[in-house]
Order: C-alpha cells, then structure tokens, then sequence
C-alpha cells in the first residue's frame, strides 16, 4: 500500500508497505484524506519527545471501514478519536482521559493515517455523516481542537476574542467563536496569505508585522479591551501582549504548544485578576459538536484546505517548513 513514512530527521519517503492487519478489537480504515498537523512537523524535524522512525505519521484523517468493526459495514464512512489514554492513572479515572498522565497519539506513538490504510482500536472509531465530504472529515480534528479551547475557556456569547495566529488551529478557534455567536473576533497575523484567509472568513485583521497591536484592539473593542484572547501563534512575541489586550479579570487562553517556555508577566496576572487557562487537544464530545459546525455550511473550511498526493509527500514536507501559502495541507490517500 502506498504510503508516507518518516524515516530521520527532515526525511520523508514514499514507499510501498504491506497493509496492516487488525487483530481482536481493532479496525482496518482505508484512508481518504490525512492531515499535516503541527505535530507532525515537530516529526519531520526531528525534535518530537516521543516519535520513533520509521513511522508512518498522520492523526489528522478521513476514510471508510474496510472490516473489522461489530456494528459498521464496510464502506461507512469515519474519522477517528486518535488519543491513547492509559485508563488507570487519576487524570483518565476521574473523567479526564484526554489528559492522561501517559497520553498517546496515532500517528504519533504508533503507525497513523498517511497510508492507504491503518489499523485502529475499535473503540477510536466514529462515523462521519454521509451528508459530510470525507475531506472536511478530515478537519474534524482541528475544529474539534478548537471547539474544546472555546468550551474550555468559559466563554459566552456577546463576548469579544482576540485569536493571535492565522494557522489551522487559530482559524479554528476563531471560526467557533464566531459559530457559538461572540459579538467580536481579532485574528492577530503578520503573514500575509494567512492575513487574506481570515479577512476572507470575515473576522477582523490586525497584521503583527506593521500594526500597534494594543492600540488597534483598544480601538476595536471601545475602549474596553478583549474578554478573552487566545493564544494559538504559540510565539514568545504574543506573551508580550496577551495580557495587555485583555479586560480586568479576562481571560488568557494558551491553545498553543511552545517549543520554549516563553517569559510571562505574572504581575499583570496579579494586578489585572487575570485567569489563564491552558488547553490540550479535546475531549470526544468536542468532535460531536465540530461535526455539526462542519455540517452547518456556516463557514467556508474549504478555503483552509490544500491537497496533495503521497508521492509528492518529500517535497510537499520540504515546502511546509519553508512556510508559504498553505494553511492545512491534506494528502489524498
């Protein structure tokens, strides 16, 4: 089967591999789309803490059941829950598996979804409504990273947001926002072509590279600041303004991941009554929920999404780490 393997740092290959076999209580999916997610770079870099080459990467996917699974013919089509919890530690004991103290990824911990199949446990397997394209099937996870950061954050209507960062996850966040009916959202950017993206979604823009961030959200929320601002650029940039944009007793949300520990001005946090809330990937209902945005048609995903063919996978790594004009990159399986 044809598929997309890690072999060292920045080396990516197109090979032919056997197709996995599913044992007790496992699924075969053969694979539509699969995604290239931030972790996955971390992978190709060759600096992810867990990752062990050859592996064959991708959390991020869409497909159909092949066999395998108790109550779901073969040709349904799903997604998957791609979170390996322990199930006994205290985190996944009282309801917080998605924290689990030893949490594992597909894709990441084990063969994932770049290949034209993959094994999965059976209790990981959801199915994708049929009124649903297999390729938005293939975003579920990262609106589902987003609808866990709004939840999470104690968000409610009429409130105002400031998202830092036009990424995949950042757009996410901001297209949930907008969904569960915030009366404002500022995506903060300073590339370009994600700066075109999010105008084109409709959310107000404020370009990093060029503009007084503080005074424009100043301006843009009268004067009173944001109730929440997410952090999802992950950039030491962003902490020298994260608690400056917010209102007193509003709320920082760090959505995304830091290579180092940034500096963060804790006095502000004092001051100011600040809350800040980390968040990690989601919890299952979050994928419930991010399926109905994605069948709303509410918002055009689509202008998220580039596609690309396995082959073309060590050029296509290559490309991503340059940077350009790609927000979320999908293979087509």
């Amino acid at each position: 089967m044809k598929s997309i393997v890690y072999r060292s740092a920045q080396d990516v290959g197109f090979e032919q591999k056997p197709m996995p076999e599913a044992g007790p209580g496992e699924v075969l999916i053969k694979v539509a789309y699969v995604g290239v997610c931030g972790s996955d770079m971390n992978i190709y870099q060759g600096v992810h803490p867990r990752a062990q080459a050859p592996l064959v990467m991708g959390h991020e996917f869409s497909g159909t059941i092949e066999h395998g699974h108790p109550t779901l013919a073969k040709g349904t089509p799903v997604t998957v829950y791609p979170l390996l919890s322990c199930g006994h530690c205290e985190p996944c004991l009282n309801g917080y598996a998605h924290v689990c103290n030893t949490l594992r990824l597909i894709g990441i911990d084990c063969d994932g979804g770049m290949a034209e199949y993959v094994k999965v446990p059976v209790d990981k397997v959801l199915e994708i409504p049929k009124t649903l394209s297999l390729k938005l099937g293939a975003f579920l996870e990262p609106v589902a990273v987003g609808v866990h950061a709004v939840r999470r954050s104690g968000y409610k209507p009429g409130d105002r947001a400031v998202v830092f960062g036009a990424g995949p996850i950042g757009l996410c966040v901001a297209s949930c926002l907008n969904y569960f009916g915030a009366a404002k959202v500022i995506v903060v950017e300073a590339n370009p072509y994600r700066l075109s993206v999010a105008q084109k979604l409709g959310f107000t823009t404020i370009d990093a590279s060029k503009e007084d961030i503080r005074a424009r959200i100043k301006d843009e929320t009268h004067g009173y600041n944001a109730d929440f601002a997410f952090d999802c650029a992950a950039h030491p940039s962003v902490q020298t303004h994260l608690m400056d944009v917010i209102k007193v007793q509003g709320t920082a949300v760090i959505v995304g991941s830091y290579k180092k520990p940034p500096e963060v001005d804790l006095l502000k946090v004092e001051f100011k009554e600040l809350t800040v809330i980390g968040i990690r990937v989601y919890e299952r209902r979050d994928f419930e929920i991010a399926t109905q945005i994605l069948e709303s048609g509410g918002i055009d995903f689509d202008l998220l999404l580039s596609e690309s063919t396995p082959e073309q996978a060590p050029e296509v790594f290559q490309q991503l780490l340059k940077g350009g004009n790609t927000i979320k990159m999908l293979f087509k399986m």
